[in-house]
């Protein structure tokens, strides 16, 4: 497999620096956030989660035709899910990961076009908010968490409006936590995530703040 991604690299890079006058977009984001949840092997549902802040991305798009480009960049996310663990104890995770995707579109690149890709995620802080019968018990922020993976895979796929808006459906492959953390409470190792499986995904409305305008490479004679 390796072998294959590294040939379809080496054959399509070339082509992609083709692009003619690359440009930047600034992007925000509103969040509808949903999460797949296995615990102990049996299926259970969680609670969607709204979030408007904080997120953010800034793009390099490289248009090869009119009908075809692709695009990277840096983005910032807010991620989490929400689980009523028990009748009245309602648990709240998030991360928020810094992000480089990698992307193409199609259609008319200056109007509708849909899109795809593939984008790697790195959580640099974890917050966890326990309420008991709706009154918050217990809040706690860590940076760079053993809790949770060091990077997420992640795929996504939208369409983009004309005039900068976007709907974007995307999908966490990595699951949200590190089952195979540890911690120590009361002298007694514990493992809080070995039975407990979560793969986040959300819907995203995104709205193209500025775009810059595109560059022009210029020759030397």
């Amino acid at each position: 497999m390796k072998k294959v991604l590294l040939l379809i690299a080496i054959t399509t890079i070339p082509y992609l620096c083709q692009a003619q006058k690359p440009y930047i977009t600034s992007d925000g984001e509103i969040i509808l956030g949903f999460a797949r949840i296995d615990q102990n092997g049996s299926q259970e549902s969680s609670t969607p989660r709204f979030s408007t802040f904080f997120h953010g991305q800034s793009l390099a798009h490289f248009d090869q035709t009119k009908n075809f480009g692709w695009f990277t960049g840096l983005t910032i996310r807010n991620v989490g899910f929400i689980y009523d663990q028990s009748p009245g104890i309602r648990k709240k995770f998030r991360t928020y990961n810094v992000g480089i995707p990698l992307g193409i579109k199609i259609g008319d690149v200056n109007g509708l076009y849909v899109f795809g890709g593939y984008e790697l995620e790195l959580p640099f802080n974890y917050k966890e908010k326990t309420f008991i019968n709706e009154k918050k018990e217990d809040k706690f922020n860590v940076w760079f968490s053993r809790r949770v993976p060091t990077l997420y895979n992640t795929v996504f796929v939208g369409v983009r409006f004309p005039r900068g808006m976007s709907l974007k459906f995307k999908y966490y492959l990595t699951p949200f936590f590190n089952k195979n953390y540890t911690q120590v409470v009361n002298g007694v190792t514990e493992t809080p995530f070995a039975n407990l499986e979560v793969n986040t995904f959300h819907i995203a409305l995104t709205t193209m703040i500025t775009k810059g305008k595109k560059v022009v490479w210029v020759k030397r004679e």
